[in-house]
């Protein structure tokens, strides 16, 4: 069975073809430039170069048509045709209430999407819109929606819901709902390996840092709060999102500035965060460059991000009663040391003690490593996330009948010697020019060089 993962974002399709028969990935990608023009796919296989191919996609219809032509391509492809796909996974940003689970997408399940896409209108749209142009394009295979959602749907009450008119609620589902869920799942399954722990007697505070970030506490396994709520707007500083702040700030400016509601959201959604600080970067590297040549501002904006980080592990700490691991994860969370020292530093109190060389050696997107410091009661892991895995596994598992909710479910990624072949063989190309990691990696992989 061939399974082709999708995750259609606003102007992006990125892609993951894996074998599930051979346990293998045969190739991943990204359609960059979806609807603005000069789109192009970056293409991936083991053993061969990445390929780019420039082509222009005005819809998504046309960037998956492009990830098709690319797979069965005589040349670079890796399947004779698209028959041999036997399903495809969709990412779903948001999923509300209805759904805490992965479900098999019918008409009805595209409707409750489009009826909540007012809850992550920057997200929603794009995924049906995927979902829809896979639909016509592979008519007669399953395809599936794994939610972001989903996962946090085992937070108690007093967790998600505001301290608003609880009519909104009732109403028009204002609660938090919180993201980054796949990751989160995946994350946690991962740790409770690495701890060889029990999954459901682990506490855990898992920070999945991107250009959008959040945290989540997981009690005992299941999901007990995050820091995103109803939209992707609340929490941490990102990007472009503001984060935590005084709303009545909003109100302020819109007075004084004549600012409409709908130019306020984009502000905050599009223009905040470490843009907002730095007023020309987003890009942490960029940030992180910018500060060490003196830039003032750049710096400051990691001092903001990191303390705003440290905040929230602190508090989730205290809501789980204690912590067996800090998981960082995605593109900042595994590539930066600085934001992880930032945030980790004087959590001692908590038991939380850095290794500073380990956190310096740790820039990976291909081990799973271990930067605690050796008198640290709780671990500090850096978890390279892989959210496609967590796709794949609930696409099969619908197909065969055998899914249900992670309480009831185990995935294959929670076996002790589960590996991932195609990061094993870059991580053991990785060695040879940073050495270092071999100090770090948790579990070496068995790769021949």
């Amino acid at each position: 069975m061939r399974i082709l993962c999708l995750n259609c974002g606003s102007s992006s399709v990125k892609y993951r073809l894996y074998d599930w028969a051979k346990q293998e990935t045969l190739a991943t990608g990204i359609v960059e430039r979806v609807t603005v023009g000069g789109s192009f796919i970056a293409h991936e296989t083991n053993g061969r170069e990445k390929l780019i191919i420039k082509r222009e996609c005005p819809d998504h219809k046309m960037a998956i048509k492009l990830v098709m032509d690319t797979l069965v391509h005589p040349e670079h492809g890796v399947i004779p045709d698209t028959k041999s796909i036997a399903a495809v996974g969709h990412r779903v940003v948001h999923g509300g209430e209805k759904f805490a689970k992965s479900v098999l997408i019918d008409d009805e399940a595209i409707d409750a999407f489009k009826r909540i896409s007012a809850l992550a209108p920057l997200h929603n749209p794009p995924n049906i819109m995927g979902i829809e142009a896979a639909k016509d394009l592979m008519p007669a295979i399953p395809h599936v929606a794994i939610m972001d959602t989903a996962w946090h749907q085992t937070m108690p009450a007093h967790a998600y819901v505001y301290a608003l008119p609880y009519a909104w609620y009732e109403k028009y589902g204002v609660r938090r709902y919180g993201f980054h869920g796949t990751s989160f799942l995946y994350n946690a399954k991962r740790a409770a390996v690495l701890l060889d722990k029990d999954p459901f007697k682990c506490n855990l505070v898992i920070c999945h840092i991107g250009n959008g970030a959040s945290i989540n506490a997981v009690h005992n396994g299941l999901s007990y709060d995050t820091s995103m709520g109803m939209t992707p707007l609340e929490g941490l500083v990102m990007g472009t999102r503001a984060g935590d702040h005084d709303p009545a700030i909003d109100f302020f400016v819109m007075a004084k500035e004549g600012v409409s509601p709908k130019e306020m959201d984009s502000i905050l959604n599009k223009k905040s965060g470490i843009l907002g600080v730095t007023g020309q970067f987003t890009d942490r590297r960029d940030v992180e460059e910018a500060a060490a040549k003196g830039d003032a501002r750049a710096a400051l904006a990691m001092q903001i991000e990191g303390y705003r980080i440290k905040k929230y592990i602190g508090a989730y700490a205290a809501a789980v009663g204690g912590l067996d691991a800090v998981v960082f994860t995605a593109g900042v969370g595994e590539m930066s040391d600085q934001i992880r020292a930032i945030a980790l530093d004087g959590l001692d109190c908590l038991g939380i003690k850095l290794d500073g060389d380990k956190n310096r050696l740790t820039h990976t997107r291909n081990a799973e490593c271990d930067i605690s410091a050796k008198d640290s009661r709780a671990k500090v892991f850096v978890v390279p996330t892989d959210e496609e895995r967590v796709f794949i596994e609930d696409v099969v598992a619908i197909n065969e009948g055998t899914y249900d909710v992670h309480t009831r479910f185990t995935y294959g990624f929670q076996a002790p010697d589960y590996r991932n072949t195609m990061r094993d063989e870059a991580f053991v190309k990785e060695l040879a020019r940073k050495p270092g990691l071999a100090q770090v990696a948790c579990r070496p992989p068995k790769v021949k060089v």
